[in-house]
C-alpha cells in the first residue's frame, strides 16, 4: 500500500480543474481584486479565489458589486471583476454591465449559468435563463466558456474587449459544469494566455492633428472642454501642458473635474453660461457632445430653438471615429488614444502659437468674477435649517484641506450642487453617476474607491439615490473602509413638501419618512453614525471623519424645501415645467 499512495497524491496534482483556471487566467493578468455575491454556482469560486491570494469583496447586492467593478476599471485602466450567481444575480449585475459600457469604463461581469443542454430545450432547470443573449445588447462584447480549456482564451479576449479602444462592459458566461471539469494540469497551465499589449495605442494621423491646431489658429474664442475620457487617459502633464501652452480656457465635466485644479486661472467653469454660447471654436477632450453639454445645440450654444446650433466649429479628441458627428458637425476630428493625440498637439504647437485674444480671456475674467462672487455670497449665509449650499460650503472647505481624498457624488440636487461648489484638486478624486446619470451608484463606489486608492472616501449623496445602495454601509462595516457618507436629508426626493392631491392617508409618491435618522443605520454595522443639524456640526463630524478613518455616516438634516424638481434637468422631466 506504500507505493500506491504517493502514485494516487502524483496523479492529483497533476490535474487541474475550470474553478483553478478561472483563478489562475485572473491572477496571470494581474487582475487581483473580485467584487461580487457568493452562491449557487460560485460560492466554492469565491472562497478558493480568496484562498489563492485574491482579494475578494462580498457585497449585499449584485447591482452595487457591479458599479464597484465599474469604477475601479476607471480608476486602473484594468477591467473590474464582478462576480454573480446566475439568473436573478446576473439580472442584478446587468445595470452596471450597461453603466460600464455607457460610461465607457472597462468592466467584466463573470456569472455562473446553468447547463446550456438544458436551457436550450428550455426544460426548466433551476434559474434557467440565456444569460448570453440578454447580456448582448447592453454590454461591448458577451463570451461564453464551455470547456476548461477554453477559461484562457475567454478571459484574455474578454479583458482585450473591456480595455482595448474605447473601454467597456464585457460579460463572461461560466456554465456551472464548467468549474468542476478536470484536465491535465500542465494543459492547463499550457492553455492559458497573458494579454500582451491590450489597450495598443492609436497613433492619430499627422494630418488630423495639424487640421485641428490650424483651426485653433484661427479661432478668436477658443475653448477646450475636458471629459471623464480624459481624466481616464492618465495623460495628466500632457493634458495640462496642452491647456497651459496654448493659454486656451478650459471647462471640466464632472468626473475630469481635478485634471486641473479648479481654481486654476484658466478655469472658466464659473463662467460656463457665458462661453459656451460665445465660444467660435470648441476643442473636445475625451467628451462627447451627448444631454451633458446640450447636444451641441440649443441656447446653450447660442441656438435659437433647442435643435438650433450656435454655428461654432468642433475639433473633437475621441478614440472612436464613430463618435464625431453624432450631434453636429465635428470640422476637425481626431481619432486616437487620448495620450498620443495630446502628445501629437504639444508638437504641433511648439512654434509660432499666438495665446487667445486678450479681450476674450478678459471677458472671461470679468464673468468669474462677478459670479464667484455671487457664490461666494451664497455661501456664507448660514440658513436654519441648513440648505445645500451652506451644508456643503462645509464640504468644500473638508475637500480643500484633503485633496488627496476620494470624492463620490450622486442624487439630483445633492449631485448638481455639489458639482458646482465643491472644487477639486487632483485628477480623478471625483467619481459620480456619468452618462447615464443615474442613482444607486454610490456604496458600491465607495468600496471599490478605498480599496483601489486607499485614501480617505467621502460620499456626497442625496437622501433618495442613498436608498438604492444603502444597506452596503453594512459592507463599508464589514471590511472596515475608511468612508465618510454624508446624507443630504430633505426627507424626500427633490424635497419633502409634496401632497398627496386627494387627501387619502398615503404620503406622496416622493415624500420619505420625516425625520429618518439615517446615521442610525451605520450604528447598526458598528460604524460611527452622526446627526448634523447646524454646518458646525457637520463640519466636526467629517473632520472626526477624516481623522479616524472609521466607517461613518452623517445625516445631513436641510431644509426639506430647498431642494428643485429634477436638480438642474428640469427640461428632461416633462412635470416639472408645470410647477
Amino acid at each position: 500500500m506504500g507505493t500506491v499512495e504517493p502514485q494516487i497524491a502524483t496523479e492529483a496534482q497533476q490535474q487541474t480543474d475550470g474553478f483553478q483556471l478561472v483563478i489562475d487566467a485572473l491572477k496571470l493578468n494581474e487582475l487581483d481584486t473580485i467584487y461580487g455575491l457568493p452562491g449557487i454556482p460560485i460560492t466554492d469560486l469565491t472562497r478558493r479565489a480568496q484562498a489563492a491570494g485574491l482579494r475578494v469583496l462580498s457585497f449585499r447586492h449584485e447591482q452595487n458589486a457591479g458599479y464597484a467593478a465599474s469604477i475601479a476599471g476607471f480608476l486602473t485602466q484594468k477591467p473590474g471583476i464582478c462576480l454573480t450567481v446566475s439568473a436573478p444575480g446576473f439580472l442584478n449585475g446587468l445595470n452596471a454591465l450597461a453603466h460600464a459600457t455607457v460610461n465607457c469604463f472597462p468592466m467584466i461581469l463573470i456569472s455562473g449559468s446553468s447547463e446550456r443542454e438544458v436551457v436550450d430545450l428550455q426544460q426548466g432547470d433551476y434559474e434557467e435563463m440565456d444569460q448570453l443573449a440578454i447580456a448582448k445588447p447592453v454590454a461591448k462584447a458577451a463570451f461564453r466558456v464551455l470547456h476548461a480549456e477554453d477559461i484562457g482564451v475567454g478571459i484574455a479576449r474578454a479583458i482585450r474587449a473591456a480595455v482595448s479602444g474605447r473601454p467597456g462592459g464585457v460579460y463572461l458566461d461560466l456554465p456551472a459544469k464548467l468549474f468542476a471539469q478536470s484536465i491535465d494540469a500542465a494543459a492547463g497551465k499550457n492553455s492559458l494566455i497573458k494579454v500582451v499589449d491590450a489597450a495598443p495605442r492609436q497613433i492619430p494621423a499627422a494630418e488630423a492633428v495639424k487640421r485641428a491646431v490650424d483651426l485653433l489658429r484661427s479661432s478668436k474664442k477658443p475653448l477646450i472642454i475636458l471629459g471623464k475620457g480624459a481624466a481616464y487617459a492618465q495623460a495628466d502633464a500632457d493634458i495640462r501642458a496642452l491647456v497651459e501652452k496654448t493659454g486656451i480656457p478650459y471647462l471640466s465635466m464632472s468626473m475630469a473635474k481635478g485634471l486641473l485644479p479648479d481654481n486654476h486661472e484658466q478655469s472658466a467653469s464659473a463662467a460656463r453660461s457665458y462661453v459656451l454660447p460665445e465660444a467660435d471654436v470648441v476643442m473636445l477632450i475625451g467628451a462627447r457632445l451627448n444631454w451633458l453639454l446640450s447636444h451641441g445645440k440649443g441656447k446653450t450654444w447660442g441656438g435659437k430653438g433647442h435643435k438650433d446650433w450656435g454655428g461654432q466649429k468642433f475639433v473633437q479628441v475621441d478614440i472612436s471615429p464613430q463618435e464625431a458627428d453624432s450631434n453636429v458637425r465635428i470640422d476637425a476630428p481626431v481619432v486616437g488614444d487620448i495620450g498620443s493625440c495630446v502628445s501629437a498637439f504639444l508638437n504641433e504647437i511648439k512654434s509660432g502659437w499666438a495665446k487667445p485674444p486678450v479681450e476674450w480671456l478678459n471677458a472671461i475674467s470679468a464673468k468669474k468674477t462677478t459670479n464667484v462672487a455671487k457664490m461666494a455670497e451664497t455661501l456664507a449665509k448660514t440658513p436654519s435649517p441648513m440648505n445645500f449650499h451652506s451644508a456643503l460650503n462645509v464640504v468644500r472647505d473638508i475637500i480643500k484641506a484633503n485633496p488627496d481624498a476620494m470624492l463620490v457624488n450622486e442624487g439630483a440636487n445633492a449631485l448638481d450642487f455639489t458639482r458646482s461648489i465643491v472644487d477639486m484638486y487632483k485628477p480623478r478624486k471625483r467619481i459620480d453617476v456619468g452618462t447615464w446619470g443615474i442613482m444607486g451608484v454610490g456604496m458600491g463606489y465607495c468600496v471599490a474607491a478605498a480599496v483601489v486608492t486607499k485614501q480617505q472616501v467621502i460620499a456626497i449623496e442625496g437622501d433618495s439615490a442613498f436608498g438604492f445602495s444603502g444597506m452596503e454601509v453594512e459592507t463599508i462595516c464589514r471590511y472596515n473602509l475608511p468612508v465618510c457618507i454624508v446624507i443630504m436629508n430633505n426627507n424626500g426626493v427633490y424635497k419633502g413638501t409634496d401632497v398627496n392631491p386627494t387627501g387619502g392617508p398615503d404620503v406622496a409618491p416622493t415624500v420619505f419618512v420625516k425625520g429618518a435618522r439615517y446615521d442610525k443605520l451605520m450604528e447598526a454595522f458598528g460604524g460611527v453614525g452622526a446627526n448634523a443639524t447646524t454646518p458646525a456640526e457637520l463640519r466636526k463630524a467629517m473632520e472626526e471623519a477624516v481623522r479616524s478613518r472609521k466607517p461613518t455616516l452623517i445625516n445631513a438634516v436641510i431644509d426639506e424645501t430647498a431642494g428643485t424638481e429634477s436638480g438642474r434637468i428640469t427640461s428632461l422631466n416633462p412635470t416639472a415645467k408645470k410647477k
